[in-house]
């Protein structure tokens, strides 16, 4: 169908071109480039979206190579990288187009994600100080309330999430980033809550499970929520719990937890087994 439709199209304009009197081969060469720079931008989106992240990174490292000034390249470049898990590198790419006459405000926000990733937080908070308030999405309030976490700025922080939570149909990942900063503040309910309430919409987040197992163990619930789960993950979350009866001094209800989850796994659980002989061993 693609090669059709593009033969169609040149066809089309090379028709155009001949009903014109005065034009020359200088307009069909015109004609022709803006069709190529559609293709490209097709091909562009497909490596951003749909191409392995590996490869997206060399095919933008090469085209921007040899189009240096080319802001969509640039671009293409730090979110294939950071995409590869690249991450120091994308925040350097980054860094160039937001230094680049072209920056826009979604550049900025981009690039406040990939210093977040290098665990510069005080960098990607100047980084959204210069982003506009009327720049309202869901990327640059997640990544606010995750800056004002760091600051342990918690007002903020919640306004932030909240923001977020209204600002997308998939909220599951900053439900559960919101419960986590409500576990590490002590307010254990409030982020048992909003765990449960991340997995109505992705039951099979498992770290929103495993904070839930957390968020429980920390007022001394060591009963699984009644969450959808294979087997493998009913072990790992009872190794969880595990582990967070022993930090609170419940040894032998940890022991019991680390034999539970020994005997669910279908396979050997190196993890919980060391853990367990490494109690029995303290007697």
């Amino acid at each position: 169908m693609r090669p059709y439709i593009k033969i169609t199209a040149v066809i089309s304009v090379a028709l155009a071109l001949a009903g014109c009197e005065q034009s020359g081969s200088a307009d069909v060469d015109r004609a022709i480039g803006d069709l190529n720079v559609i293709d490209e931008n097709n091909l562009n989106d497909i490596m951003l979206s749909a191409a392995d992240p590996a490869e997206a990174v060399t095919y933008f490292r090469s085209a921007a190579a040899e189009n240096p000034d080319r802001i969509d390249l640039q671009r293409g470049l730090a979110t294939s990288l950071i995409r590869a898990r690249m991450h120091t590198e994308g925040a350097a790419a980054w860094a160039r187009v937001v230094a680049s006459d072209e920056v826009t405000d979604q550049d900025r926000v981009d690039y406040a994600d990939a210093l977040i990733r290098t665990n510069d937080w005080g960098g990607a908070e100047e980084q959204l100080d210069l982003v506009p308030p009327t720049f309202e999405t869901y990327e640059r309030y997640r990544l606010e309330a995750m800056v004002a976490d760091s600051d342990q700025e918690w007002d903020r922080a919640d306004s932030f999430y909240e923001t977020a939570v209204g600002l997308t149909m998939q909220p599951a990942g900053v439900l559960n980033n919101w419960g986590y900063s409500m576990l590490t503040r002590g307010d254990h309910e409030g982020a048992e809550r909003l765990f449960t309430e991340a997995l109505t919409y992705d039951p099979d987040l498992f770290h929103a499970k495993n904070n839930l197992v957390l968020a429980r163990a920390a007022r001394g619930q060591y009963t699984l929520p009644l969450v959808q789960v294979t087997q493998v993950e009913r072990a790992q979350l009872l190794h969880t719990m595990a582990l967070a009866a022993v930090r609170r001094g419940d040894i032998d209800i940890g022991r019991g937890l680390l034999q539970d989850a020994i005997d669910t796994h279908p396979q050997h659980f190196e993890a919980a087994v060391t853990a367990l002989r490494s109690l029995d061993s303290q007697g």
